[in-house]
């Protein structure tokens, strides 16, 4: 049996010093949704790096009363930084990478529009406030004290004009002499800053791959199976994380 204690988001105005008032969804999710009672434990994040052991107090109709019991470090957060580049993908395709990325250690997630791309972005905000839900939802599920950046979707060559320093690679399935773990192992394992451009469905345009290129991204192989596009980016993140010994240890 899980005896994990809950793990929530909530904005940092709501704690207090040791004292703790939860209110809209988080106090309904803890008392409609999980039936706790005073005297429960949840742990709270505000998105500092820190995690706060709280004990809940009185039940009120709109709010909860808590107290804070200790305060440690989250040990989910990753010692280097991924920033994953995800051409748009159809349905709910993009959601589990999200979700997926956020749980091997993602620390950033840009969404692109590329040639090839058959989904577009929604006008709004809406699209992006339920990637950054459904990125909250995956962190506090998987340990992860700090909440990974979701940046409004782009054009790939505004992407590749903030393109942070490190090192940058683009799985490509008609790259054939450079494989993704060569390039990792040729960095020495030691970059700080690792981003990954991921394309659709109907994968990346030769002119995508020789503007990308013309930026730094080096185009590596994943290896001799065409894998969906969704595919490649838990692939691709998983191997950049292992490589920085994120996973497997």
């Amino acid at each position: 049996m899980d005896e994990r204690p809950h793990r929530f988001f909530v904005p940092p105005e709501w704690l207090d010093g040791s004292r703790v008032q939860l209110k809209e969804q988080v106090a309904r999710q803890v008392s409609r949704v999980l039936r706790m009672a005073p005297g429960d434990r949840i742990i709270l994040l505000d998105n500092s790096g820190l995690e706060y052991l709280t004990e809940l107090g009185t039940f009120h109709r709109d709010h909860v009363d808590g107290r804070i019991v200790s305060e440690t470090v989250g040990r989910g957060e990753p010692k280097a930084r991924l920033t994953l580049y995800q051409s748009l993908l159809k349905g709910n395709k993009m959601d589990w990478v999200l979700q997926k990325g956020t749980e091997l250690g993602t620390t950033a997630f840009v969404p692109l529009v590329s040639r090839r791309s058959v989904s577009r972005p929604s006008k709004g905000e809406q699209q992006l406030a339920r990637a950054r839900h459904i990125v909250a939802e995956a962190a506090e599920q998987s340990g992860r004290a700090l909440l990974p950046q979701v940046c409004p979707a782009m054009a790939l060559s505004e992407a590749l004009r903030q393109l942070p320093q490190g090192l940058a690679l683009m799985p490509y399935e008609n790259e054939h002499g450079l494989s993704m773990k060569e390039a990792l192992q040729a960095s020495s394992g030691q970059a700080d800053q690792v981003s990954l451009f991921i394309g659709p469905e109907g994968g990346w345009d030769p002119e995508e791959v020789a503007l990308a290129s013309s930026h730094g991204v080096v185009p590596v192989s994943l290896g001799q199976r065409i894998l969906r596009a969704e595919t490649a980016a838990v692939a691709a993140m998983t191997i950049a994380m292992y490589s920085q010994g994120e996973l497997g240890e």
